[in-house]
């Protein structure tokens, strides 16, 4: 197997497309650790189909993609891509079709990897097998890695003999014994289960021969049932058309009954409408009394009420001709004490003036004496004024509330000769109905309807009873007609069935 080409992109320390060459001869990769040269083997094992991630050095397969450093971001996505020589057509029968084989697998975050061969999606299990065949692969001894030289020389037999299969290049023959077998084993458990599922249709096939015979038998003795069936229910019928003539002769009675319970009650009703009508103008009249002694009543209530107003009024007015007397007394006192006070001001003027002609000495404090008595008497005078204007005032109140007393006292007289006359008028229509023998004879034939109306509505509750009770017989006997009528429905439908 020739390798030509190795492309890298995403994977691991590789960010950018970085395409190796692998020219005819030994192709060496040199550098310092550290700087990417066993992602080159690690790649060269993923793309082969290696499918542990402890293989690649990683906590997880995603771990293979870039995860970006200081000054790039990461990626989502690794790509590696081998590019082989198929130029003998050594290749496996479904993938030699093409002179160059580009196998390449690509791997997304939390989206697992995908293989593809020139373009077309294969499984890994191709991929191992196409480079097993040529005895190598992710996990070939022909691919060294760091301390790979030392496990060769400390190798168990049993690793070393996978070294020499693969030296001898039946590798690839293992591996697909190995999914012969896989092949075979899932062919015998099929097997196994056809064998299970014939003995599970073998035992329902009893079932179901059995359940025949009981389904034939069945049918049998369906027959047998449905003639007897139709001669119960020919029996059934018969005895629910008797039952129907019965109950239909008994509705006849219930009928004939309830229209006689009905005609008595309408007769009841004629009495009754007959007993209103003439009830009916006596009521009118006892209405218009009623109203005419209402109207009276309302009259007499009205006046009284009137008398009580006029009363309070009065009783208002002696209270006020009381206060004005006494306002009047109290002005006299004051006008008493303001002619008492101009008294003794003229005594002590004259005393003033004969001491002003005894004594000159004492001229200034008589003359300022004098004129305090002058004010005092200007302000005697001005309190007599009011004095005299309140008087007045009082005169003037004391005549409009005579006057108001008057007119009051006239307004009660008259109020009390119409309540009189009211009074007098009441007691007239009083005696003219006494003694008016149409009202009396009115009366007699108002009790008399009265009474006659009292016995047609005891006739009419009486037929009410009577028709209630004949009416609840009568509900009473129809649950059992509508059954025979229900049954004898159902009974002709089961003929009319068995009759086609």
């Amino acid at each position: 197997m020739k390798f030509t080409r190795l492309g890298i992109h995403g994977f691991k320390s590789f960010c950018d497309a970085t395409d190796i060459l692998l020219e005819p001869g030994l192709t060496g990769i040199v550098g310092p650790n550290g700087c990417g040269k066993s992602n080159l083997v690690e790649a060269l094992r993923w793309v082969m189909g290696e499918s542990s991630y402890k293989a690649m050095r990683a906590s997880g397969m995603d771990d293979v993609i870039f995860s970006g450093s200081g000054h790039r971001p990461g990626r989502n996505s690794a790509e590696v891509t081998l590019v082989l020589d198929n130029e003998d057509r050594t290749a496996p029968a479904p993938l030699n079709n093409a002179d160059v084989l580009e196998v390449t697998r690509r791997i997304e975050r939390e989206a697992g990897s995908v293989y593809r061969v020139n373009g077309r999606e294969v499984r890994a299990r191709d991929v191992q097998l196409l480079f097993a065949d040529s005895s190598t692969g992710a996990r070939s001894p022909a691919m060294v890695h760091q301390g790979r030289v030392g496990e060769l020389i400390a190798a168990k037999p049993v690793q070393r003999r996978a070294l020499l299969e693969e030296a001898a290049g039946i590798s690839g023959l293992y591996s697909r014994r190995h999914e012969a077998e896989l092949r075979l084993k899932a062919a015998e458990q099929n097997l196994e289960r056809v064998d299970d599922i014939v003995g599970q249709i073998e035992s329902q096939l009893d079932t179901l021969k059995r359940q025949a015979r009981l389904a034939i038998r069945y049918r049998g003795l369906s027959g047998d049932i449905r003639k007897a069936e139709a001669a119960l229910f020919h029996l059934r019928w018969v005895k629910a058309r008797v039952a129907e003539k019965e109950t239909e002769a008994q509705q006849g009675q219930q009928v004939r009954v309830l229209a006689e319970a009905i005609h008595r009650e309408r007769n009841a009703a004629t009495l009754l409408e007959a007993a209103e009508a003439k009830l009916t103008p006596l009521r009118q009249a006892e209405a218009e009394a009623g109203a005419v002694l209402q109207r009276y009543r309302i009259m007499a209530e009205q006046l009284e009420d009137e008398i009580r107003r006029l009363s309070a009024r009065r009783h208002e007015l002696e209270e006020r001709i009381k206060q004005i007397n006494a306002d009047r007394a109290r002005e006299t006192d004051l006008v008493a004490e303001a002619d008492a006070a101009l008294a003794s001001a003229g005594e002590e003027i004259a005393a003033l003036n004969s001491e002003a002609e005894n004594e000159r000495e004492a001229s200034e404090e008589a003359r300022a004496a004098a004129e305090a008595s002058a004010a005092k008497l200007a302000e005697a005078e001005q309190a007599a004024r009011a004095a005299a204007d309140a008087l007045s005032a009082l005169k003037a109140r004391r005549a409009a509330a005579e006057r108001a007393v008057a007119e009051t006292e006239s307004r009660v007289e008259k109020l009390r000769q119409e309540i009189v006359g009211i009074e007098t008028e009441l007691a007239a229509v009083g005696a003219a109905l006494a003694g008016d023998s149409t009202v009396a004879v009115k009366q007699e034939s108002l009790a008399a309807a009265q009474e006659m109306a009292e016995i047609a509505e005891q006739k009419a509750v009486a037929a009410e009873q009577d028709n209630a009770a004949r009416q609840a017989s009568l509900d009473a006997a129809r649950p059992a007609l509508s059954e025979c009528e229900t049954a004898l429905g159902r009974l002709e439908s089961e003929a009319a069935t068995l009759a086609r």
